[in-house]
């Protein structure tokens, strides 16, 4: 099995709160997280396909199709917007880094399992949101 993860990155804001709870609950459990007024990250995003190369090409998949699905179905619409309010995809999600990385590999799995060769497919997305906070989603690995 060959592991092929493109890297990038991109700016938003956001604000953790949970509506159906109490300001003073969201608060107490998110902190400056829980900011009014938001705050943002410079976030990175490393999303790896799995499988084996292509007979023809060498490729579990064309790094720029790669590049051009991440582009189109994260970048786009979440590069310098608040995640709260702009992105029809994460409406009604609190966007922590473990539900972010979850509905990421959501937008992105059909689109990548087309592009890939020999029945690869989306492995795992992980999210840099500080260079000390990290979540991955890899439903593979947890079975």
């Amino acid at each position: 099995m060959i592991y092929v993860t493109r890297k990038t990155h991109f700016n938003a804001a956001h604000r953790l709160h949970n509506p159906e709870k109490s300001d003073e609950w969201n608060q107490q459990t998110f902190g400056k997280c829980n900011n009014h007024n938001w705050h943002g990250h410079n976030y990175v995003l490393e999303v790896t396909v799995a499988g084996e190369p292509d007979r023809d090409t060498g490729y579990v998949i064309d790094l720029g199709k790669l590049k051009t699905i991440i582009k189109k179905k994260i970048l786009d619409p979440c590069d310098h917007k608040n995640l709260n309010l702009e992105v029809p995809f994460l409406e009604n999600v609190i966007p922590t880094s473990e539900n972010l990385v979850k509905a990421f590999y959501d937008q992105l799995k059909t689109d990548i399992e087309k592009a890939a060769s020999n029945n690869s497919r989306l492995y795992s997305v992980k999210l840099f949101e500080t260079e000390r906070n990290i979540a991955e989603y890899c439903p593979d690995r947890a079975r």
